[in-house]
């Protein structure tokens, strides 16, 4: 079983080596000053400059939306800081009830039947 698919994989990489091998245009910067004609010449400024501002573009997308999901995250931060603050007002109210009822009944004669 090992030996066959040793053997298929030796065939596959056989296969991929021997394949025409197609050459890309992959986009990016290149350098013009190699182009011997005008117009090739600024034709390849063209694509750098139509490169650039497609990058330009996509990174302030990127920014923009990294900056609209911070916001939310802030606002959305700020509500449970409310919420909180008003968490703690309740229990500080109560605290503040509770300590005044206490202080009543201290302060209170005791019950006169109690002997």
């Amino acid at each position: 079983m090992q030996l066959r698919s040793a053997g298929v994989c030796f065939v596959m990489l056989l296969l991929a080596a021997l394949a025409p091998v197609r050459a890309q245009d992959v986009p990016g910067i290149e350098i013009c000053t190699v182009e011997k004609t005008m117009e090739r010449r600024t034709s390849c400024l063209q694509s750098n400059v139509d490169f650039l501002q497609k990058t330009i573009t996509k990174l302030n997308l990127d920014h923009q939306q990294k900056l609209d999901a911070a916001a939310r995250q802030i606002d959305a931060l700020k509500m449970t800081v409310a919420g909180l603050q008003k968490t703690l007002g309740d229990l500080q109210t109560a605290q503040t009830k509770i300590a005044e009822d206490l202080k009543k009944k201290q302060d209170a004669p005791p019950p006169k039947d109690a002997k």
